[in-house]
């Protein structure tokens, strides 16, 4: 499955999740960080199985010869993905820590402030503004790494 259509299986997973879960919501409570929280979690479990099933599916490939023919390989982010700089960024976030990834993608990709972003990964504010300023020193050192490489 794309990464694409995985994802949107998750939020969409995540909402059914919410909407379940809607009588045990805090009035009162702010509503965004509360839903995006639920997202977070499910696109984390998402990601923790398939490891797991990609490793199962491996397996299963050395033991059936029949399975063999599946190649796996990169799935079809190259061809989505038709900026130079876009696919330059996507690669060094690939590059990250999880933890990088899902504080940059809080604070950027889903455009949360630092409060937003601490209630929604449960973190306190300040460990989100130090985890923030890292990822983003990371991400710069791999971007710049990319780019000598590849002159």
């Amino acid at each position: 499955m794309c990464p694409e259509a995985d994802s949107d299986d998750a939020v969409q997973d995540a909402f059914l999740k919410a909407y379940t879960a809607l009588p045990g919501f805090r009035a009162g409570s702010p509503f965004r960080p509360w839903v995006l929280r639920i997202v977070a979690n499910e696109a984390r479990n998402r990601r923790r199985s398939a490891g797991r099933r990609e490793g199962l599916a491996h397996r299963a490939a050395l033991a059936d010869p029949s399975m063999r023919a599946d190649a796996s390989g990169p799935g079809p982010e190259a061809e989505v993905v038709a900026a130079e700089t876009h696919a330059e960024l996507l690669a060094a976030m690939n590059t990250l820590g999880d933890d990088d990834r899902e504080i940059l993608g809080a604070r950027y990709f889903l455009d949360l402030s630092e409060a937003e972003a601490a209630e929604t990964l449960g973190l306190p504010r300040g460990t989100v503004k130090s985890r923030t300023s890292r990822a983003l020193g990371r991400l710069r050192a791999t971007m710049v790494v990319g780019e000598v490489s590849d002159r």
